[in-house]
């Protein structure tokens, strides 16, 4: 017997995510991902100064901020030709690196964890037994009984309070937890520490960038982040000396805490490697510039595409085989919805004629998202941290080969395991470890370039309008945290003509496409386990995977003009 289960609003996320699953045999058959929220950000940048888009778009979210500055400032530049001095390209890595590993950390303890984690559990630990797992996993100077005592006692006391707040709706007791009471006590007790650690890991932002979020110091053609190594009011040695602070902290917290974490909890979980896989194609754009001839030359993660779980082979990316469709999503194309859209000839029309809140199902037959559904070559793609991991895997990259290798063997299971909600989880632990790893090196690469007495920060070259072609367009491309994210930008007569930004939550959470082919969330759930369809857990676990940011993918309006919200500051 088929039961359609509902899940709406999925927490622990940015923004708002409606899944609806068809449960047979206790699996599932079929599922939608919805977002019902809309995003409109491509309008109002409409005949703006196309150098001022970056400050726009880093408003499509309150977390993914840097990662739409540095796409549309790329797109901007690819449009005017315009070469970034080595300097800004590497101010510009250590900042994205440095959101990686922040990003990542807090998903990983804030946002995922308790889909395995039991809180409740942990109260029944015995603190010796935990300090005695915790010394056996790595050498975390906080491993002591005494440690892990007070920190259950802290949790005792928040829970006889009666104000659980975010746990107080978690699934505990749930029969697919599998961790023993002394090992949710340890991931417990890290999830306290990664609070601590991310908000001191983000300062590099506040150095580099001026603020976090919504950093200041990003500019078409380089940066405007001011370097004078011998003045308090720029970038010195004393600044330079706290960033590297901050990287080698962190670099510790992941070697020590979270990659021992990631793979105690694993351990308990590898039935997860083989649910959750999707349609096993991914895409990554490539990361990090390392070159002197500036982006996309030298990059540290590569580009490429994988087909079906091909390992054996990584195809190039064209960004002319990209398109979106709209055939289920509550837009639609002045030449009809059938087809999909290369970006720069995209459109943000919208057409609303679905059920309205409080509704019991979606009409899945028609429209049913305000999420489009982005293909290449018209193949659904999942994007991310196993993408990239994927892709540079395949590749031949010898540190994230080493790191990959590092985390199978220890889990002892292959690479196609990978390919899953496990392996999705693990990628992200395993990208974390490679960038913290990296983050030195790009500070060493820009101490190194200022010492030859190199302190250029921004090319000015192209920065008068008079100098523009009357036409010009362009594309931006940045590995975000979520994964690839892209923006296209047509500037005519000095101002922005079209704008369209693919975000990675796009192209993971869209919904059918015209040829009916699932989105990446749709098609991940096919063949979940669920033990109890009233605390459908498993269908958070293969969600929480791709870290989803509905609010960089939509955003809400009210087209009446009416208020939706007030919020008042105490």
């Amino acid at each position: 017997m088929s039961n359609k289960i509902v899940v709406d609003p999925i927490t622990r996320i940015e923004g708002h995510l409606r899944i609806e699953a068809v449960v047979d045999n206790g699996k599932i058959v079929d599922a939608y991902s919805s977002s019902t929220m809309f995003r409109g950000i491509e309008k109002i940048l409409q005949k703006r100064d196309p150098r001022d888009a970056w400050y726009f778009t880093q408003r499509f979210c309150g977390v993914c901020t840097t990662v739409h500055s540095i796409a549309s400032i790329r797109a901007v530049e690819n449009a005017l030709g315009i070469k970034v001095p080595f300097n800004a390209e590497m101010i510009r890595n250590i900042i994205m690196g440095s959101q990686f590993a922040q990003d990542h950390i807090i998903h990983f303890y804030h946002l995922h964890a308790l889909d395995w984690v039991d809180i409740v559990s942990a109260l029944k630990a015995d603190t010796n037994k935990t300090a005695q797992l915790q010394q056996s996993i790595s050498p975390w100077k906080l491993s002591s009984e005494t440690y892990f005592k007070t920190i259950q006692e802290k949790i005792a006391a928040f829970a006889n309070t009666g104000r659980l707040g975010p746990f107080k709706n978690g699934y505990w007791g749930h029969p697919a937890m599998k961790l023993p009471p002394e090992a949710n006590l340890m991931a417990v007790a890290h999830y306290l520490e990664a609070l601590k650690l991310q908000k001191e890991m983000i300062k590099i932002h506040a150095i580099l960038g001026s603020k976090n979020p919504h950093p200041q110091t990003f500019l078409v053609g380089g940066m405007s982040t001011p370097i004078d190594l011998n003045s308090q009011n720029g970038l010195n040695a004393d600044r330079i000396a706290l960033i590297q602070k901050c990287i080698n902290e962190t670099k510790e917290f992941v070697e020590q805490v979270y990659i021992p974490d990631l793979l105690a909890i694993a351990s308990f979980y590898t039935d997860w490697a083989g649910i959750g896989a999707g349609h096993k194609n991914y895409l990554s754009y490539g990361e990090f510039p390392e070159s002197r001839t500036g982006y996309p030359d030298g990059l540290y993660l590569p580009a490429g595409i994988i087909i079906d779980g091909d390992l054996s082979r990584v195809y190039n990316v064209e960004h002319e085989k990209i398109t979106e469709y709209v055939a289920h999503s509550w837009y639609n194309y002045t030449d009809g919805d059938e087809k999909g859209k290369h970006p720069w000839e995209g459109e943000t029309n919208w057409n609303y004629t679905g059920p309205t809140p409080p509704y019991e199902n979606l009409d899945v037959e028609n429209k049913y998202s305000w999420v489009k559904s982005p293909r290449y070559d018209n193949k659904p793609m999942e994007v991310g941290p196993l993408s990239r991991m994927l892709v540079a895997y395949a590749s031949g990259h010898k540190d994230v080969k080493e790191a990959v290798d590092y985390v199978l063997n220890k889990l002892n299971v292959p690479a196609t395991a990978l390919f899953s909600t496990l392996g999705r989880t693990a990628a992200r632990g395993i990208e974390t470890l490679v960038i913290t790893n990296r983050l030195n090196k790009w500070v060493a690469m820009l101490v190194d370039n200022l010492k030859s007495g190199d302190l250029s920060i921004h090319n000015s070259t192209k920065w008068d309008p008079s100098t523009w072609p009357k036409m010009a367009q362009g594309y931006g491309w940045h590995e975000a945290p979520r994964g690839a994210l892209g923006h296209w930008v047509i500037i005519e007569d000095k101002e922005i003509k079209n704008y369209q930004a693919v975000v990675p939550t796009t192209w993971n959470a869209g919904p059918r496409d015209a040829n009916g082919k699932r989105g990446p969330y749709e098609e991940s759930l096919i063949g979940t386990p669920v033990a109890d369809e009233t605390q459908p857990l498993e269908i958070l676990r293969t969600i929480h995977s791709f870290d989803p940011c509905l609010a960089c993918a939509v955003h809400v309006v009210d087209k009446r003009g009416n208020l939706l919200s007030k919020v008042e500051i105490l």
